[in-house]
C-alpha cells in the first residue's frame, strides 16, 4: 500500500487529508458559495460527509484512481482547500480539479497549490496531459487553468446540469511537453 505524498510549496503544503481536519472541511465546503461555483460539492454539506469522502483517498490513490490532498498554509498548518488530480492510466491523462475556502481566496493559492500537484503528476505520476474544466460563470477558476499554463480548448455547452438548470463548462488542457518546469 502507498502512502499518500506531501508536496512542500513555497507558501503551502499540499499534504494527505486527516480524520481530525474532516471539521474544517465541512465548514468550508459546506459555505454555499463553494457549492454554487463548483461542480460536485452539495449543498447543504451534511455531517459526515467529509469523514467519509476522506476516508475514500488513500484508497483511491493505491487504485490509480485519483490524488486529493489538502491545500494547508505550511507554516500555520490551517487548511485552506482540496486538490485533486483525477487519473485515467489507459491515456496518462488526469483531470485537475479544486476548490478554495472563501476566505482564502485572491491570494494566490489555488495557482501554487495547482503548480505544485501539476508538476507532481508530470513527474511522478508520468501523465502526458492535464486537463481541467469549471463552469463558465465561475472565471476566476479558468484564471488559475490560464495561470498555470493550460490552454483554452473549448465550450461545452450546457454539459452538466447543476442545482436544476443546464451548466457550460470551459475546458483547458495542457500537455507534458509544454509544461516549463
Amino acid at each position: 500500500m502507498k502512502e499518500l505524498p506531501t508536496i512542500p510549496l513555497k507558501r503551502l503544503s499540499l499534504r494527505p487529508f486527516r480524520q481530525e481536519d474532516a471539521e474544517q472541511v465541512q465548514e468550508l465546503a459546506g459555505d454555499k458559495y463553494i457549492a454554487e461555483t463548483t461542480l460536485y460539492i452539495p449543498h447543504p454539506y451534511e455531517d459526515g460527509m467529509a469523514k467519509a469522502w476522506i476516508d475514500t483517498h488513500t484508497e483511491h490513490f493505491n487504485e490509480e484512481r485519483s490524488l486529493t490532498l489538502a491545500i494547508v498554509h505550511k507554516e500555520e498548518s490551517y487548511l485552506i482547500g482540496a486538490i485533486t488530480i483525477g487519473c485515467n492510466k489507459n491515456f496518462d491523462h488526469g483531470e485537475l480539479a479544486y476548490w478554495i475556502g472563501r476566505k482564502y481566496k485572491s491570494n494566490g493559492y489555488c495557482t501554487e497549490a495547482a503548480k505544485g500537484i501539476v508538476h507532481y503528476a508530470f513527474e511522478e505520476m508520468k501523465l502526458n496531459r492535464i486537463y481541467a474544466r469549471h463552469l463558465a460563470r465561475n472565471p476566476a477558476s479558468g484564471k488559475v487553468m490560464q495561470k498555470i499554463g493550460m490552454k483554452y480548448e473549448g465550450l461545452l455547452r450546457q454539459h452538466v446540469k447543476k442545482w436544476g438548470e443546464y451548466e457550460d463548462l470551459a475546458c483547458y488542457g495542457l500537455l507534458r511537453d509544454e509544461y516549463i518546469f
